[in-house]
């Protein structure tokens, strides 16, 4: 059963009770990521993220870790381009002490001056280490030139330069400007009471009753390109895109859909295609990134330099063939119970619970039940698959971006 109470100054409250679990998946939302960031405050939201652990007036970040670690507890929290997060599951015997926890570090942390600079250096480190993963890399960069001039483009993570620069000053001014009650949301699945729930939660937030309103998302502009970016580098690493669906879209099920059929799935075209008949490259797969006015649809690929070409044209072949003449009826029907099956098992987890109860009531304002997807994607036609995917996937929006040693394959790819 899924609940929901909204406090007086606008913070929202969603439960559901999953029958036989013993834990709780707890998470405190804030609708709040690196799309709202100025270009000047480029990664302050994860940065944020990782000064929640460092120790508020109550506990220290060693006791922080103490708290959860004594009774088996997991703790953690992310940053997404619109949502920031803090989380945690526990047996349900300790959800008073997790939400305790929790509240504390979300809404007491000291941002000490010594910590921010320790901690610069750390995520610097991350950011270091990505542009150590082509695969990631690829993918980011991509997003930056797709999304060009929008802060939806710009990395989770921040620049060096822009991490360099972050002070207390500036966490509590972003902190000041854009942490709104209205944007905040607890959220709490497994064997949880609501009432009692409420009653733990609402007594840490009750001081939060500030009416400004942050600005609202402006959209981005999509930019077509065609993108060479030299770096030594056994593979080439290819990542094409183009506009995908939003996490309302109406036709967000056909996007999906043509996702698994194309190349999100082991028998997918682009896998049997690529793979398993021509041997080019051992990881090749579709994507869909949805935001909650956008979204980007796309292919990656790994491969040799003089396979560059030969990749590409197939890749283009196989998204033209969906295009031109849509999926058979038997690769609907198969997609469709991929990604019901898909839904289903996500759904024993307790996580993946409390994380589906934030982003459907962020996206929709309202539970979502699990039957009412599986009907919207059954009710998936092929024909709504090649209209949707005629629409979104054209020549003239689709970028393309290769990162590795592209000297060896550029006339080829000119060719192509």
């Amino acid at each position: 059963m899924v609940r929901k109470t909204q406090l007086s100054n606008g913070i929202r409250i969603v439960t559901e009770k999953m029958p036989g679990v013993h834990s709780v998946s707890t998470g405190i939302w804030v609708n709040l990521g690196s799309r709202d960031e100025e270009p000047h405050e480029q990664g302050i939201t994860h940065f944020i993220e990782h000064m929640l652990f460092k120790g508020t007036a109550q506990r220290s970040a060693l006791d922080i870790a103490k708290a959860l670690d004594a009774v088996g507890g997991f703790a953690n929290a992310f940053t997404s381009k619109e949502n920031l997060c803090v989380h945690a599951k526990v047996l349900d015997t300790h959800l008073d002490l997790v939400v305790d926890v929790l509240m504390d570090i979300f809404l007491h942390s000291l941002f000490a001056e010594e910590e921010i600079e320790k901690e610069r250096q750390v995520v610097v480190q991350e950011i270091n280490m990505i542009e150590d993963s082509p695969e990631d890399l690829v993918h980011i960069l991509f997003q930056q030139h797709f999304w060009k001039d929008h802060p939806l483009g710009a990395p989770i993570y921040g620049t060096p330069e822009s991490v360099l620069a972050l002070n207390r000053s500036k966490i509590m001014d972003f902190l000041g400007r854009r942490l709104a009650p209205q944007a905040v949301l607890v959220a709490a699945a497994g064997n949880v009471d609501h009432e009692a729930f409420v009653d733990l939660v609402a007594p840490h937030v009750a001081f939060l009753n500030h009416t400004r309103q942050p600005p609202r998302r402006q959209p981005p502009q999509t930019f077509p390109h065609y993108t060479l970016l030299p770096k030594d580098l056994e593979q080439v690493h290819i990542c094409l895109g183009f506009p995908g669906c939003s996490h309302g879209d109406p036709q967000r099920f056909a996007c999906h859909v043509v996702n698994v059929v194309l190349g999100n799935s082991m028998s997918s075209r682009l896998f049997q295609e690529v793979r398993e008949k021509r041997a080019l490259a051992y990881s090749i797969y579709s994507f869909v990134n949805s935001h909650e006015d956008t979204g980007l649809m796309g292919v990656y690929a790994a491969v040799a330099p003089e396979d560059v070409t030969e990749t590409l044209d197939v890749i283009t072949a196989e998204m033209d063939a969906v295009r031109r003449d849509a999926i058979t009826a038997s690769e609907l029907s198969a997609a469709r119970e991929y990604l019901k099956g898909s839904m289903y098992l996500n759904a024993e987890s307790t996580d993946a619970r409390m994380n589906r109860l934030a982003k459907n009531e962020f996206v929709f304002g309202r539970h979502v039940p699990l039957e009412e997807v599986e009907e919207a994607i059954d009710a998936v036609t092929v024909e709504d698959v090649r209209a949707w995917f005629a629409q979104h996937y054209q020549p003239e929006n689709t970028a393309v971006m290769l990162l590795g040693p592209v000297e060896s394959g550029a006339h080829g790819m000119a060719a192509a």
